[in-house]
């Protein structure tokens, strides 16, 4: 066709046109988002997972000039929020925040669920991973991981770990860590991270292994010690902090936060909530944001992500058999 025949179009075609591009995100109805978006965070307020999705809540309502509705829901280490995602319309509005334990180690760690993690949802994008921390109270007296181990292998059954809940990753990470050390300690769960970073800055507890992102406020202020980092080298964020691997050689352990939607949710949905999440963990102050407080921005394809979520799951199995991790 001739260009200049396009302008000759009848007014109603172009009506047309315009309507089809306005629905062409969810094909039919009003383009996505038309009302606000509800993103399930699994966790109390104050963790790391609420902070990654506030930060990117934040974000998305300026792009998409809809209001996202942060929704905490909290418990059984974190499938209340999960089920509550898995059963809820595939609609796309609502999403789902999952850390990565959720996901891939809830199915494994207890035997029976009223959602199923693999089936139930379908991934979005990973938006960001950080390393944890262990950390302890100032008047502790260990002043490093060696000190710890020494004291939790004198005084067994004596020390005690916080965690957001059984099978959180802030629980696994402080697992891996006594599998490592090759000590003991006893398990606390809360309602998420937050609640356990506050009952050890009151010094309720011995440790716990929060996320950076959660805890470096509180470590920069001097309220809590931290021992170690759980990535391989030191996190520039806390540069005086050690790897936890200076002690146990070969140790490591990431944390990481994604979404993810009902599984039937259009495609088209996924597509622009991926697409959108890419552009924002691309711009400069959000990469900034999370940078100070440890984090590194993903935002892989949903493929790319569903196949790490299923190799985790398959890793997470295996470690939960060997170490009898089941919750009844």
């Amino acid at each position: 066709m001739h260009i200049g025949r396009w302008f000759a179009l009848p007014a109603a075609m172009w009506i047309g046109f315009a309507a089809h591009a306005q629905t062409a995100s969810t094909g039919s109805g009003p383009a996505y988002p038309a009302k606000p978006v509800r993103i399930i965070v699994p966790f109390a307020p104050g963790g790391a997972t609420d902070i990654v999705t506030r930060l990117l809540a934040q974000k998305l309502n300026e792009a998409w000039g809809q209001q996202i509705l942060v929704d905490n829901r909290a418990g059984a280490g974190g499938n209340i929020g999960g089920e509550l995602a898995a059963k809820a319309p595939p609609d796309g509005y609502t999403l789902f925040m999952t850390s990565g334990s959720i996901v891939t180690a809830n199915q494994h760690m207890y035997r029976k669920l009223a959602w199923n993690p693999e089936k139930d949802l379908v991934a979005i994008t990973n938006v960001a991973s950080g390393p944890q921390i262990v950390a302890v109270h100032p008047s502790f007296p260990a002043k490093n991981i060696k000190e710890l181990i020494a004291i939790a292998k004198a005084k067994p059954g004596a020390i005690t770990f916080g965690s957001a809940g059984v099978a959180t990753q802030t629980h696994l990470a402080a697992e891996n860590f006594l599998f490592a050390a090759g000590i003991n300690a006893v398990h606390i769960p809360y309602k998420g991270e937050g609640p356990a970073i506050v009952d050890l800055v009151a010094g309720q507890i011995i440790f716990v292994t929060p996320n950076l992102s959660a805890a470096i406020g509180f470590v920069q202020q001097g309220r809590l010690r931290a021992l170690g980092v759980t990535s391989r080298q030191r996190s520039p964020q806390v540069k005086n902090v050690p790897a936890v691997a200076e002690t146990l050689p070969g140790f490591e352990n990431l944390g990481w936060f994604g979404l993810m939607a009902p599984a039937g949710t259009p495609r088209s949905v996924i597509d622009k909530v991926h697409g959108d999440t890419v552009k924002v963990l691309a711009s400069p102050d959000i990469r900034k944001r999370f940078d100070d407080i440890g984090m590194a921005p993903v935002g892989n394809a949903p493929a790319e992500f569903a196949k790490a979520i299923r190799e985790e799951a398959v890793r997470w199995a295996r470690v939960i058999r060997e170490r009898k991790l089941e919750v009844n």
